[in-house]
């Protein structure tokens, strides 16, 4: 069962806003649709108001799980139908400006040149089909709700049932069932018994950090429970906060617990006072188990009265947010990990056969051990398993568990989902659907930080903040969000790779439901070749041969958002992927996708339909075999990232690209027969990534248009720079502005005929200066006789990374004194004959040469033949 009320919640909200566009609003008073749209918002809202009455209903009423599935695939259409009209409206935009080029203000106004053309005749008439299907829709939903008895909530939040539901914890625990925590409970007493560091001033603050289920609670319990604490501390207080941070529940328990005689009803204020005195008095031990807010002013206020007893008082508390622990405490957390296999297998007898080991069942032994396998060293859902296992008494019974997923075992039998979904259920709304996405990777899939970023961009999972942060920097946010609260974790094989926990996979499939789906040739030895029709979000692992068949179940998914395959399994190096002809002619057909990528297949072209995907944001054929993209793509006004990297056979993008205004990345990095790009990237003004700049004559792209792409950031190579032969070329570039910029290639032309000028190389190096927070820096290729004179300590204060390579000039710049130049690589360079002081800079002492210095290579420098003895 998909929690699809979760997804709403943001969803509406995003609705709501994209309804109340005023560019929206002018189309529709000019469309005679204004007054529809405005009743939309009225339905809409009060279905958002009742959200919260269907998701306590939703879990024993099938009717109500219905009805928000519906209306979830309504809001869907709905925003498709939005996506379109903001289309159009940018479509009139550019054909506006491109009718009237005079024209300093475009109109959104339907001129006779765009009100009666072909597409626009088109567009308004499916456009109307489409109102009135969503119209009749909504109006049917709305009366549901009505006939299902759902009540409005106007306050908006959501009474989560499950939550309440949640059994608090208690001090007690059962030493003899616990396994493998002998040195954890050890560090954790040594924590507490210490008297170091600030602790003789105020109550230490211990955090201990993990993700769900590894134990945090039991270990808490056993240091609770110790005798040696009961002989150190005066007072012991444990208090289960859960799921409310509230101050003064919280501290109303506290106060309780030191004085359980007092009957009398206090304020927050007095609370706090008589609780202050009573801890003053005493060294205490205090236990906040499963804590979640890390609201900094709402911890501050808890622990004014906390922040006394006698020496040595100490607060511990579980946790598995890295916020949390930041906030609480200056001292590093205790992070508590998995349990080993052996220790998780005595955990598993424990509980399935009441033994310490399978001595009494060796024929369940094997099977045993792969289940642990399963459990991930979670002793949680090793214990879950236990007792869903004791009364399965025959080896096929165990197979039977182990081939089952815990998610789709009765909620009722498993405690693992309902801690993992209290989890889900404490996200932000805006993080719940971007984490429920993650459920298109498969089990120990390892993703990519920046390219996640990029597809929950593309999805429109990331909306335009009022503080105006760029979509990157949010996408940025969510993801370490999650990552701190241990959704995502560090590939231990590759550090800036990431991953899911076993079980969080799982999670994240049960709460995305049927809107995602990995169509999997074989899951865990189940065939999964059909695709629900409600899927908007679909996955497969790339193999070597794709064929159309395995595909045709999406003909039935019209709505479909997303088509990506998967690199999990590396071919070896002389092998390919191919893809047939059939399946790549079908995907314009699925006009609802938004993200597509046919990444590491030898295609050679794309058909021409591609223009027709109207709604995508996101295209990767990076590694692919294409010689050209087709003009139509040009048409794709609302992509965002067309990735192009390692296309090796690419030679020519489409005339014009200056079209996608919306493209924020521009990846053609290792693009080596792109030999020109065209002109018009300059209106590209949201541009942030554009790896490679290739130069030309004529209608090609020109130098001066990097002075509208102030956004650029990363890497980028200016390619072809021979071909600038008017130096004003280079001033009007501005390149110091793009200030984003950290790694730069100045490239020239590899021949050196003559056509080329040296003096006026010279010149248009000279006028391209540089900003000063440039890191990495290559020339290469270059003609004049020598550097610009911006090549220095003045300019590249923070350059710690310098190429010259392939240069005629016969001196190299001054390079001694640039402070923090950590690489320094010199190669090909033909003319070079001497090193001396000019070299270094000045006459300087030799310690003041080259101070940070770590790696220095001269390569194929055959004249070479003094270096002066002040240069060594």
């Amino acid at each position: 069962m998909a929690v699809a009320e979760l997804f709403l919640s943001a969803f509406l909200t995003v609705l709501f806003e994209k309804l109340a566009s005023g560019e929206l609003l002018n189309f529709a008073r000019k469309g005679g649709i204004h007054f529809q749209l405005k009743k939309w918002s009225r339905i809409l809202s009060k279905i958002l108001a009742a959200l919260a009455d269907a998701e306590e209903k939703q879990i024993t009423d099938r009717a109500v799980k219905l009805w928000l599935e519906d209306l979830r695939d309504l809001a869907y259409d709905l925003d498709d139908v939005l996506d379109e009209v903001s289309t159009e409206i940018l479509r009139r935009k550019i054909m506006a400006e491109f009718n009237s080029k005079k024209s300093k203000v475009l109109k959104l106004t339907p001129t006779c040149c765009t009100s009666f053309t072909p597409s626009t005749v088109k567009f308004n008439h499916s456009l109307e089909s489409k109102l009135g299907e969503i119209n009749s829709r909504l109006l049917e939903i709305s009366q549901q709700k009505s006939d299902l008895g759902l009540s409005e909530n106007n306050g908006g939040r959501f009474k989560l049932n499950r939550m309440r539901e949640r059994t608090p914890t208690t001090s007690l625990v059962d030493e003899s069932k616990v396994y493998g925590r002998e040195n954890d409970k050890q560090a954790i007493l040594d924590l507490l018994l210490c008297n170091q560091g600030n602790c003789d001033l105020e109550a230490c603050i211990i955090p201990i950090l993990g993700m769900g289920g590894v134990g945090k609670t039991t270990l808490a319990q056993l240091a609770y429970n110790d005798t040696k604490i009961d002989n150190c501390f005066d007072l012991k207080i444990w208090v289960c906060v859960s799921e409310v941070f509230d101050v003064l529940g919280i501290t109303k328990l506290i106060f309780e617990s030191v004085a359980p005689e007092s009957r009398e009803i206090r304020g927050l204020n007095m609370l706090q006072v008589d609780l202050k005195e009573k801890l003053s008095k005493n060294k205490f031990l205090l236990v906040l188990d499963d804590v979640w807010n890390e609201n900094y002013e709402k911890w501050d206020l808890l622990l004014c009265p906390l922040r006394v007893g006698l020496p040595g008082s100490k607060i511990v508390v579980t946790t598995r947010n890295e916020g949390v622990a930041s906030v609480m405490s200056s001292v590093p957390p205790y992070r508590l990990k998995e349990l080993g296999s052996d220790d998780c297998l005595s955990l598993l007898c424990q509980h399935a056969l009441g033994s310490i080991n399978f001595d009494a069942r060796l024929d369940l032994r094997m099977i045993g051990e792969r289940l642990v396998r399963k459990c991930k060293g979670l002793p949680l859902a090793t214990k879950t398993l236990g007792g869903l296992l004791r009364t399965k008494s025959s080896p096929k019974e165990w197979e039977d568990i182990q081939n089952s997923k815990i998610w789709d075992l009765p909620e009722e039998k498993s405690d693992i989902l309902p801690v993992l979904r209290l989890s889900y259920y404490h996200l932000p709304s805006h993080l719940k659907p971007l984490f429920a996405y993650c459920s298109i990777f498969p089990k120990d899939y390892e993703f990519d930080k920046d390219e996640l970023i990029l597809l929950w961009m593309g999805e429109g999972f990331l909306q335009e903040s009022e503080g105006k942060k760029e979509l990157e920097e949010l996408g940025d946010e969510c993801f370490n969000e999650l990552l701190s609260r241990s959704f995502f974790q560090h590939s231990s094989g590759n550090e800036s790779r990431f991953m899911m926990h076993d079980l969080i996979n799982d999670l994240a499939e049960f709460v995305a439901g049927d809107i995602c789906f990995r169509l999997d040739e074989e899951s865990e030895g189940t065939k999964r070749t059909t695709i629900s029709q409600k899927a908007r979000h679909s996955s497969y692992v790339r193999r070597q041969y794709e064929i159309y068949k395995k595909f045709r179940s999406l003909h039935a998914v019209q709505g479909l958002r997303t088509f990506l395959p998967l690199e999990v399994h590396k071919l070896e190096g002389w092998q390919k992927s191919y893809i047939s002809k059939g399946l790549l002619d079908f995907l314009p057909r699925l006009h609802a996708l938004r993200v597509l990528s046919l990444s590491g297949y030898c295609i050679g072209e794309l058909p021409n339909s591609i223009g027709d995907l109207k709604h995508l944001r996101f295209l990767d054929l990076s590694k692919t075999s294409i010689k050209q993209l087709p003009d139509s793509i040009c048409s794709l006004y609302n992509l965002q990232s067309l990735l192009l990297y390692g296309c090796y056979r690419l030679t020519k993008l489409p005339v014009a690209l200056g079209n996608l205004i919306n493209l924020r990345h521009l990846n053609n990095a290792d693009t080596e027969q792109l030999q020109e790009m065209p002109t018009g990237i300059y209106k590209l003004t949201s541009l942030q990534t554009l790896r490679k700049m290739v130069l030309g004559k004529s209608n090609s792209l020109k130098l001066w248009e990097l002075r509208s792409l102030s956004n650029l950031q990363g890497t980028l190579a200016i390619t072809e720079l021979q071909s600038v032969t008017d130096a004003k070329d280079a001033r009007e570039a501005d390149l110091a502005s793009t200030k984003g910029i950290d790694e730069l290639v100045m490239e020239f032309n590899r021949c050196f005929d003559g056509s080329r000028d040296a003096r006026i190389e010279k010149e248009v190096l000279e006028l391209l200066q540089l900003h000063g927070k440039l890191g990495r820096l290559s020339i290469l290729f270059y003609g004049g006789m020598e550097f610009p004179s911006w090549i220095g300590p003045a300019l590249l204060k923070s350059l710690k990374v310098l190429t010259l390579g392939g240069c005629r000039s016969f001196t190299l710049p001054a390079l001694g004194q640039l402070p923090v130049l950590a690489e320094l690589y010199v190669h090909d360079m033909p003319c070079v004959k001497r090193l001396g002081t000019e070299f270094c800079g000045d006459e300087h002492p030799l310690n003041l040469v080259f101070p940070s210095l770590e790696v220095l290579r001269f390569e194929n420098l055959p004249e070479w033949d003094e270096w002066t003895q002040s240069t060594i």
